[in-house]
């Protein structure tokens, strides 16, 4: 019995056996032979001296739990060989008992299957990406897609699916050969992976064929469009640099069938979607792209044209600045400047109808630059208007704007070159431009108060302002959003909201001023708890520059 034992101990199998802490006390040799330890360095040590800490506590403290309530354990495990590599190994671990029931020790009984994992691991590699790229293959994403969708149902958001084609591939594998068209396609999918951002997801299709996928573009349609609008034009001017070859360089051409993430669609309407669409652009000449849905291409050529035509919108003189009148104690005590753009063939344009393009494309940088100059000019021209020499002007800044490194130099440009009243002009901001980066906000919002200009938090009540930041800002007033303000009196979270606003502006020595007051009901509720300064229809609407100046005279 015990040279059969010895035999079995001796098996292809590693044995070892531990006392009941887990501290080895004998090995066999396949254990000496799998680990690279001599069985000198293993007797004597805890088991955990093989861990490879690819597994964490948790994982360890569950297979002690499992031994201890059940006597055995089976599973894999990711272990060190003595060389630094890891293997992975299928373990079976029983506890030996008295006749008490107590453990005294431990028998271990394990394979090495790094090789059978490392096969297991190519054959999925293979089932899942393209081999010559290295991409997703049409099967992962086909997957990735139908979880995009369900991702995008379930947030509301936004994606989209590119097609890509590469113009006249076949041409090239006739004229140089199948090897320098691998070439190719190596390094156009490089060149896409480059140009994605890192959530995005490229792969290829089949063939000269690939596809991306775009995940979380926007919850509206149109900026959608426009941002997958712009992937598409960053794609097609990156691909403008010849690629080497092997030595030949190499002028390519893409094409481009675009289609949206919805609700209803499954994965293969979608590609469909796209390779119709990608068609389409072959069929207009190549080099371009197509969004499958006409509505949405529809829209993206109203967005291509007004981003031309705001190109020279500034140049033309075509954009205005209206006001609308902030009041207290039934007197204006200044405005808030809000651009119109006078299209010359479609009339007043709104500000929601091109200034999301603009904040997308980096338009909003010069528009907002011209914004901040008109207000100073008309500072300046109100110096000698003894109605309207005290009032302030509140512009509001984007996120953009903010964070340009000269922000504060272009706005003290600005007060210099027209020599205004810095405490006369008031910088709106929002909850998410200050918080986006509180640090940066804090610093530039003292040096701009050093300059003498004043803050209001625009929307505030809508984001996630923490108290303990807002005693820290240099801001002197606090605005209520019109979403809470359309709702007083009579809805009793917007009315306890609107309350709490006030409280902490008063608390906080700030001026509050509430938006969107069109109603007598809305002052007198907001005038009843303590917030008298207002801004809405109700007084007035935004005006242009000479029919504000009318309504200063009247009321002198």
């Amino acid at each position: 019995d015990l040279k059969i034992s010895a035999i079995a101990f001796e098996s292809q199998n590693g044995i070892f056996i531990t006392d009941n802490k887990g501290v080895m006390i004998k090995v066999n040799k396949a254990v000496t032979q799998i680990t690279g330890y001599t069985a000198q360095e293993l007797i004597g040590r805890n088991v955990s001296l093989l861990q490879s800490g690819r597994q964490d506590q948790e994982f360890y403290e569950k297979m002690w739990r499992e031994l201890i309530d059940h006597g055995y354990w089976y599973g894999t495990i990711y272990n060190k060989r003595k060389s630094g590599e890891i293997y992975t190994e299928q373990l079976v671990i029983s506890a030996v008992h008295t006749e008490g029931l107590n453990v005294t020790h431990y028998v271990g009984n394990f394979t090495d299957i790094t090789e059978e994992q490392n096969s297991r691991d190519i054959i999925q590699h293979l089932a899942d990406y393209d081999p010559l790229t290295g991409l997703p293959n049409r099967r992962l994403l086909k997957d990735r897609i139908e979880q995009a969708i369900t991702a995008s149902t379930r947030n509301k958001i936004y994606g989209a699916v590119v097609f890509v084609d590469i113009d006249h591939f076949k041409l090239l594998n006739d004229t140089h050969g199948h090897n320098v068209g691998d070439l190719l396609l190596i390094e156009i999918g490089m060149r896409l992976c480059s140009n994605v951002r890192e959530s995005d997801t490229v792969g290829r299709q089949g063939g000269d064929e690939f596809v991306i996928l775009l995940h979380n573009l926007s919850s509206d349609i149109n900026e959608s469009v426009v941002m997958a609008k712009h992937l598409g034009e960053k794609l097609l001017k990156a691909m403008t640099m010849p690629f080497d070859l092997n030595g030949l360089e190499y002028n390519c051409k893409i094409s481009m069938g675009i289609t949206l993430l919805e609700n209803s669609a499954n994965v293969d309407e979608l590609l469909q979607h796209a390779d119709i669409a990608l068609y389409q652009a072959k069929e207009a000449g190549r080099n371009r792209m197509r969004f499958f849905d006409p509505s949405m291409q529809e829209a993206l050529n109203f967005q291509v044209a007004l981003e031309a035509e705001i190109n020279t919108a500034l140049q033309h003189d075509e954009l205005q600045l209206f006001y609308q009148p902030q009041i207290d104690d039934e007197k204006i005590i200044g405005v808030e400047a809000l651009i119109r753009w006078q299209h010359p063939q479609r009339g007043l344009v709104a500000p929601n109808e091109f200034i999301p393009l603009c904040e997308i494309n980096g338009m909003i940088l010069p528009i907002g630059e011209w914004v901040l100059q008109t207000a100073c000019a008309q500072l300046k021209k109100w110096e000698a208007h003894p109605s309207a020499c005290c009032l302030h002007v509140a512009v509001n800044v984007s996120a953009k704007q903010f964070r340009q490194p000269d922000y504060v130099s272009l706005v003290k440009t600005a007060i210099d070159h027209h020599q205004i009243n810095p405490t006369l002009l008031k910088l709106e901001l929002t909850e998410s431009i200050i918080l986006d980066d509180i640090d940066d906000s804090i610093l530039k919002m003292y040096e701009l108060k050093a300059l003498g200009i004043t803050f209001s938090m625009d929307d505030f009540g809508t984001g996630y302002s923490s108290l303990a930041y807002l005693a820290k800002l240099p801001l002197d007033q606090l605005k209520i959003d019109k979403s809470f303000v359309d709702n007083i009196p009579g809805t009793k979270n917007d009315e306890m909201i609107t309350r709490t606003i006030i409280t902490i502006g008063i608390e906080l020595e700030m001026n509050v001023i509430a938006e969107g007051v069109e109603t007598r009901m809305q002052k007198d509720f907001l005038q009843a708890n303590g917030c008298t300064t207002y801004q809405g229809y109700l007084f007035s609407r935004p005006l242009p520059i000479e029919t504000l100046e009318e309504l200063i005279n009247a009321g002198k």
